[in-house]
């Protein structure tokens, strides 16, 4: 939740202020409408019997949902609650509701109004009141769950959650809980105070005794025996939640009520191989051909840009280790978590024929070594991108296509083989006309079952006449020279299981010859509506290319600039990383 979403400008930054404002107004409201003897503090309720006072409906002070897979990451700002475990990572929704000083409670019920399906038991246990507010909460510091005062198993298609807390909830005071899910491979979401919808607690109060009012010739009042106030009932028994645990099911996408407005945030969000529900993720490389630090390049294009990449794009080669420290502070920064795309040249000082043979089994050994101590979070894996470039067809050279798709599944199956599981598999193609055309271009690919994600690095000239002129759609068009079927429709038929990301891309022009890019940018939206495979692009900046002669910056002009700023904000983009 303190996630700001890749892309919310200062509007969308006023509206969450307000919201979080709007829940101790509510909270104060619910003060005066005591006093007062108001029916109703939060929205419409059941109106009051003879036998019960005014009915209360207190939004939450504080709910959020904590994930172990991202233990420092805070979500108090998001519009969902998130409750359920995928893979090794389990999140847990917590809520705290405070009943107004004077309050006579006669019963209550939490009500929780969901998003798309629901899926498991949903177990309600008492948390001690740590003082955690949901602008901290973490799982690292997150309240133990203690009893257990409530069970429900709904439907896939239930509405609403609705739990019966008369005998916990029994007068003024603070109330915590925490939600979780049996669920082993799917998570539910449910709507937050920063929602239509949010969670409600419903107080059900005790009428005021009727007034006596005298009469002279009614008989003498008969004192009626002495009420002493009812002690709070205790919890009732329940077995403990049950155990969680690892599955392997993406997140079913979510589907809101037609007749609600959406969330503060996206419900785009990213399913087991990082494939999202809806949109496409954004991403990049900022300060190639530089000496810039990586990680500070990226921060400062995203201001540039003006959005948050969802996809933070490095390049490593041989024995280098990685990821860095500078690498998973990034995947784990806690307003902006970012996916490591990773390129590694494993075959450096080396060749993919030996690669195959077991000859680097060390430096394979030792990256799964440090991903398996330091770095839980998934992230992208391309095994020398573009190796149609690097190609030696000749027998025997060890670097024959055949000995990259050879090299490309040993190293896989050595990394599964050693507990990494972590890893998303992408194979980066270049899609370029001379090399599509050769007889060994398919003996590239080593086979779907180590292979997750297509991808292609491809560019787009500005200038007019000059090499690979044109739009966003002539980079995913390019057909083998000679004529033959283009690479995205290639990629789309020939393994049409697999999402596509444009795993490099990018607008140029000549150092020299400054150019307008406003059109190459502005073709990228209409291409991606017509093109559903994609599911993510990650754009490659730099001033020069590793030729100095091309300058792919999205801020070469000033139009440029605007013309990009201008696509970064799409809404397409806004997906949510799980």
């Amino acid at each position: 939740m303190v996630s700001l979403m890749p892309g919310r400008d200062a509007a969308g930054q006023r509206g969450e202020n307000t919201l979080r404002r709007s829940k101790l107004a509510k909270s104060v409201t619910a003060l005066a409408a005591l006093a007062a003897g108001a029916g109703t503090v939060v929205g419409s309720a059941p109106a009051a019997s003879a036998d019960t006072g005014p009915e209360l409906k207190l939004a939450a002070t504080d709910d959020t949902y904590v994930s172990s897979g991202r233990k420092d990451g805070v979500f108090g700002a998001e519009g969902k609650l998130a409750v359920g475990r995928l893979d090794k990572d389990t999140k847990v929704g917590f809520l705290k509701f405070a009943v107004p000083a004077g309050t006579s409670v006669a019963g209550a019920q939490l009500r929780l109004t969901t998003i798309g399906e629901v899926v498991g038991k949903f177990t309600l246990s008492r948390v001690a009141d740590t003082g955690w507010s949901e602008k901290t909460l973490t799982s690292s510091n997150a309240p133990q769950a203690g009893a257990v005062v409530g069970t429900l198993t709904p439907r896939v298609d239930a509405k609403e959650l609705v739990f019966d807390l008369g005998a916990t909830v029994n007068g003024p005071g603070t109330y915590s809980f925490a939600l979780q899910s049996s669920a082993t491979s799917a998570v539910t979401r449910f709507r937050s105070a920063e929602n239509t919808g949010a969670p409600a607690l419903l107080i059900s109060t005790a009428a005021a005794p009727a007034p006596v009012v005298s009469s002279p010739a009614a008989p003498a009042p008969v004192e009626s025996p002495t009420v002493l106030p009812s002690l709070p009932s205790a919890p009732p028994s329940s077995p403990a939640a049950e155990p969680v645990l690892p599955g392997d099911e993406t997140v079913p996408p979510a589907v809101d009520d037609e007749d609600m407005p959406p969330p503060v945030n996206s419900e785009c969000v990213t399913g087991k191989l990082l494939v999202p529900s809806c949109g496409v993720l954004w991403g990049a490389a900022a300060g190639g051909f530089t000496d810039a630090p990586r990680d500070q390049a990226l921060k400062d294009w995203e201001k540039l840009s003006g959005r948050t990449a969802s996809i933070f794009h490095t390049y490593h080669k041989g024995d280098e280790p990685f990821p860095l420290k500078s690498e998973i502070a990034m995947a784990r920064d806690p307003k902006s978590p970012r996916v490591l795309l990773m390129n590694w040249k494993i075959a450096y000082g080396s060749t993919w024929a030996k690669v195959a043979k077991g000859e680097q089994d060390k430096r394979i050994d030792a990256f799964a070594a440090r991903v398996k101590a330091g770095f839980g979070e998934k992230f992208f894996l391309v095994l020398n991108h573009e190796p149609e470039n690097d190609v030696v067809a000749k027998a025997g050279s060890g670097w024959e296509a055949k000995d990259f798709a050879a090299m490309y599944r040993h190293t896989i199956e050595r990394l599964r083989a050693k507990g990494v599981t972590n890893a998303i598999n992408v194979l980066a193609y270049m899609g370029n006309e001379k090399w599509m055309a050769q007889s060994w271009w398919k003996d590239l690919y080593p086979g779907d079952d180590v292979v997750d994600w297509m991808g292609l690095d491809s560019y787009v000239s500005a200038e007019k006449g000059y090499y690979h002129y044109g739009m966003f759609g002539d980079l995913l068009d390019r057909q083998p020279t000679g004529g033959g079927q283009g690479w995205y429709d290639w990629a789309s038929t020939k393994h049409a299981a697999k999402p596509i990301m444009v795993a490099e891309w990018g607008v140029y022009h000549r150092v020299n010859k400054v150019t307008d890019k406003t059109a190459g940018f502005k073709s990228v939206l209409p291409e991606l509506k017509k093109r559903p495979n994609i599911k993510a692009i990650v754009y490659f900046d730099t001033a020069k290319d590793d030729e100095g002669d091309r300058d792919i910056s999205i801020n070469s002009t000033p139009a440029n600039l605007a013309a990009f700023k201008s696509l970064a904000a799409d809404k397409l983009f806004d997906v949510t990383i799980r």
